[in-house]
C-alpha cells in the first residue's frame, strides 16, 4: 500500500510539471496554430521558415488566459493518473495477471524470451485495464484543453464534464477514441520488451562492467523508439476523443468529421499529418499547405 501511494504522489507530481507541454502538444495535434511562421534557424544553422515552438506556444497561451491557463485540463487528468495507478497495482495484487498468464503458458528462467513474454503479458493486462478505467477521464482533459480554440466553457470541472458527455454522447461519449489507444500502448509495451530483450541477450555482454546500468540505458532507448513508430495511434486517439463534440476543435474547419478512427487514420495518412504534434522544436512548415491567418491553421 505503502508503495502504491508513494506511485500516486510521484506520479501526480510528474503529471503536474509536464501538463503544460501536453496541453500545447494536444492543440498543436489538432492542427491549432494561432502564431504564423517565422524565419529562424535549423539544426545544421541554416534559416528557414519554422512554426512556434513550445516556448513561443507557451508565451501565447500565458498572453491570453494567464500561466494558469497552462494547467487547463488538469483536475481530470490527475484523476486518470491516480486511478490508473490504483487499478494497476491492484490487478497485479490479486494476481489476474498472473492467473491469466499461467493457465496459457509455463514458468521461465528469468531473463528467458518465455519470461519476457510472461511478464510483458501480465503488464499488458494491468495496463489495458487501467487505461479502459480511466478513458472517461482522459476524454474530458482532451476537450477541456481544446475548450482554446473556440475560447468554449463546455467542460468545466470534472463532475460537470461527466454530465455533459453523458446527456450529449450518452456512456459510449467517454469511450471515444478508446481503441486507437490501446492498440497503441499494447504495440508500444511489446515492441519495447522485445527489443530490449534482444539487445540485453545479443548485443550485451553480462561480463561487462556496468550490466545493468546499460540493460537499464537499452529499455530506455528502444521504449522511445517504440513510443515514435506508435505515435500515430496516440494522435488519432486524440483527435477522436474530440472529434464531433460540438467544440471547435473538433469541427470543421480544424476536423473533418470520421465515422471510425480507421476513417481518421486514412485521412491524416493522405494528407501527410500521421506525426504532427510529435516535436515541438524546430517544427518544419508543412508540404503543399498555407497558412490561413483568419482560422489560425494551415490549409
Amino acid at each position: 500500500m505503502a508503495d502504491t501511494c508513494g506511485q500516486v504522489l510521484l506520479g501526480s507530481g510528474l503529471t503536474v510539471l509536464s501538463h503544460p507541454l501536453m496541453y500545447i502538444k494536444v492543440l498543436v495535434q489538432v492542427g491549432h496554430e494561432p502564431l504564423p511562421p517565422s524565419i529562424g534557424r535549423n539544426l545544421f544553422g541554416r534559416q528557414v521558415y519554422q512554426l512556434p515552438g513550445l516556448f513561443a506556444y507557451a508565451k501565447h497561451i500565458i498572453k491570453i488566459d494567464g500561466k494558469a491557463g497552462l494547467f487547463n485540463g488538469l483536475a481530470p487528468r490527475l484523476c486518470a493518473g491516480t486511478i490508473g495507478t490504483l487499478v494497476h497495482s491492484r490487478v497485479l495484487q490479486v494476481g489476474l495477471a498472473n492467473k491469466l498468464v499461467s493457465g496459457t503458458s509455463q514458468k521461465a528462467e528469468e531473463g528467458s524470451l518465455q519470461h519476457v513474454v510472461n511478464e510483458t503479458t501480465k503488464e499488458m493486462i494491468a495496463r489495458s485495464c487501467a487505461t479502459i478505467v480511466t478513458h472517461p477521464f482522459h476524454v474530458i482533459t482532451l476537450r477541456c484543453m481544446v475548450q482554446f480554440i473556440g475560447r468554449e466553457t463546455k467542460y468545466s470541472g470534472v463532475f460537470d464534464s461527466i454530465v455533459t458527455v453523458y446527456k450529449n454522447e450518452g456512456v459510449l461519449g467517454f469511450f471515444a477514441g478508446l481503441i486507437p489507444r490501446l492498440l497503441g500502448d499494447v504495440l508500444s509495451l511489446w515492441i519495447c520488451n522485445m527489443l530490449a530483450h534482444l539487445v540485453n541477450t545479443y548485443a550485451i555482454d553480462d561480463s561487462m562492467s556496468h550490466t545493468g546500468e546499460i540493460k537499464n540505458c537499452s529499455q530506455a532507448v528502444t521504449g522511445f523508439f517504440a513510443s515514435m513508430l506508435t505515435y500515430p495511434f496516440v494522435l488519432v486517439s486524440n483527435l477522436m476523443a474530440v472529434n464531433n463534440c460540438g467544440l471547435a476543435g473538433g469541427l470543421p474547419p480544424y476536423a473533418s468529421i470520421y465515422p471510425t478512427w480507421v476513417d481518421c487514420w486514412r485521412h491524416l495518412s493522405l494528407e501527410g499529418n500521421m506525426s504532427r504534434g510529435n516535436s515541438l522544436f524546430f517544427r518544419k512548415l508543412p508540404v503543399g499547405k498555407t497558412y490561413a491567418t483568419d482560422q489560425k491553421r494551415f490549409i
